[in-house]
């Protein structure tokens, strides 16, 4: 990836830029969705939340881009809890209405204030700089979101792999026991919206400068979808696949664009395809299971070793 930029056109090379984008957007989603297991249709909200902090605090305030981060990550914390507070009681479809209905809150707000510029948006945002060098080139910005999708990729593997990654995926498959065992139900998942919404707002305000305009439209219930596509397509709970599946999203179908009007039927035709032969995604995960070896040596309540039966009696 760090070479790509040498063989590609610009046209390409704003392509996969844009592959990026979805892929730390779709790691992000991948937490609350492929971990979590908590349907979200209004994630592009948290993209949405990173854009115009940034973007406001760089045009009203003349702040550097680097300065605005941890506001933005601030703010997105907080529309995580948000989000997630209300939902700790609900599942499945009334999961996903809600999710959805907030994705529509925030889009309806920044259309509608002054300082968000209504509808219009916000226009001629400065390029962010490093030192006395200003990041400006389809090269520049492509490396910079390389760098931030190989951070995403890292913080969502170390949590996958973490005493809460295991505890996400717990709630996953059957919350109510998850919880009968001693796992913190209402703290875990306000965890994960969090941890979803600072990497969501990471995209965002990379977005913001690098298209140094941006307006509600940028920000609708079809990007939520796009981005939940990515996840569904390459594998819930998979990093990898959630990696292939944010390629797939964007590329097929710029491949098609010489079908015209046709690209849009034959790309779905391929996700409907898609799903009925490989549900679970084009690269599932792979969870590591533990096989007892029966005649392992077992260690009895009084200190001593004895080897476990050959055979249990069955339940």
């Amino acid at each position: 990836m760090f070479i790509l930029p040498f063989f590609l056109n610009i046209y390409w090379l704003d392509v996969f830029t844009f592959v990026l984008f979805y892929v730390v957007l779709a790691q992000g989603l991948n937490i609350v969705v492929g971990y979590t297991g908590l349907l979200d249709l209004g994630y592009a909200a948290f993209f949405a939340v990173g854009a115009y902090t940034t973007a406001i605090l760089m045009t009203t305030f003349q702040w550097s881009f680097w300065s605005t981060l941890p506001v933005a990550f601030l703010l997105a914390i907080i529309s995580g809890i948000i989000i997630g507070t209300p939902t700790l009681r609900l599942r499945s479809d009334y999961l996903a209405i809600v999710t959805l209905g907030f994705g529509e809150i925030v889009r309806i707000v920044v259309t509608n204030l002054n300082i968000t510029g209504s509808a219009s948006g916000i226009y001629g945002i400065p390029r962010p700089s490093i030192g006395g060098y200003v990041i400006s080139t389809q090269k520049d910005f492509y490396y910079l979101i390389l760098i931030f999708a190989i951070l995403s990729v890292l913080i969502v593997y170390r949590l996958g792999h973490s005493r809460i990654g295991r505890a996400w995926i717990y709630i996953r498959e059957d919350e109510d026991a998850a919880e009968a065992m001693g796992i913190n139900r209402i703290r875990l998942k306000l965890l994960s919206y969090a941890s979803g919404a600072v990497i969501g707002s990471f995209a965002g305000s990379v977005f913001a400068v690098k298209m140094t305009a941006i307006a509600p439209l940028s920000f609708s219930f079809l990007q939520s979808v796009m981005i939940l596509l990515a996840v569904v397509l390459g594998g819930l709970g998979s990093i990898s696949g959630v990696v292939v599946g944010a390629a797939l999203v964007i590329i097929l179908p710029e491949l098609l664009r010489g079908a015209d009007d046709w690209r849009y039927l034959i790309f779905g035709v391929a996700l409907v395809a898609m799903m009925v032969f490989r549900p679970q995604g084009i690269w599932p995960p792979q969870y590591e299971t533990e096989d007892e070896d029966p005649n392992d040596e077992t260690e009895d309540l009084d200190g001593s070793n004895t080897k476990a039966p050959e055979e249990s009696p069955s339940l």
